[in-house]
């Protein structure tokens, strides 16, 4: 199974700044390459930054997208609007999304589906607040939040479904979980998925990890055959910390 290597750029980087990060990091990039590489920039600079990577294996996604194809949703972004900006892949219930926005399981399963229905490769976040982690229910909240969010699907819908394992408490915290507790989790997740889903399926989802993913713990987490990839924040933003964290 190839790696996978997410940049969430987040609220960060103008057009102008979005598109030199993106020519940089396609002159650095080689294909065959042993990952895939993935940018995920803000709405503004969508189309610009597909524009840049236009010719190479690097992949374009969106941080967020609305549940409905269309409509009066003001300040929404549509699952076809991105397909038409470039992307291939798109941020599903990502913690920030779910603390400052109130979106919970039965909003991100829509989102979900509609990402699904239009071709667009979610990369559906889940993982458990240090309050959960310390009463020793991280299994129990990964597991409900995979399937409330995946509720109502079967194996032939999720086949290019990516999950990513992000403890709450690890974002953006300067924590990181340890490889092993980590890899704990994402076998667990694995587990949950091929009760749910079938051995055939459950083996070719990618399970990737976020949180304070940077170029001097990466190393300790590609060693973990359960971690398929990262989901990188902070350390995405420079073209030299994410170039390392890739593998260049």
């Amino acid at each position: 199974m190839r790696s996978l290597i997410v940049a969430n750029w987040k609220m960060h980087k103008t057009i102008g700044e979005s598109v030199a990060f993106a020519e940089s990091l396609k002159t650095i990039h080689r294909d065959p390459h042993e990952c895939d590489i993935v940018i995920a920039p803000p709405f503004t600079s969508l189309r610009p930054v597909a524009d840049a990577v236009a010719g190479s294996s690097i992949g374009v996604a969106a941080q967020n997208l609305h549940h409905h194809a269309d409509g009066a949703y003001t300040g929404e972004i549509s699952a076809r609007m991105l397909v038409d900006a470039g992307c291939q892949y798109v941020i599903i219930g990502h913690s920030e999304r779910r603390i400052y926005f109130g979106e919970n399981d039965q909003l991100i399963n829509q989102k979900i589906k509609m990402a699904i229905q239009s071709g667009l490769v979610p990369i559906f976040c889940i993982g458990e607040t240090l309050p959960e982690r310390e009463q020793e229910k991280t299994y129990e909240v990964v597991e409900k939040q995979l399937k409330e969010g995946l509720n109502n699907f079967g194996a032939d819908d999720i086949g290019r479904l990516v999950i990513a394992y992000e403890p709450v408490w690890a974002i953006g915290t300067g924590r990181t979980a340890t490889p092993e507790q980590a890899e704990d989790v994402h076998i667990h997740i694995r587990q949950v998925m091929l009760a749910k889903f079938g051995d055939m399926t459950a083996s070719q989802i990618r399970i990737i990890y976020g949180g304070s993913v940077n170029a001097e713990n990466i190393d300790k987490l590609r060693e973990r055959k359960a971690i398929n990839g990262v989901l990188v924040g902070g350390a995405s933003l420079k073209v030299e910390s994410f170039s390392k964290i890739a593998g260049y």
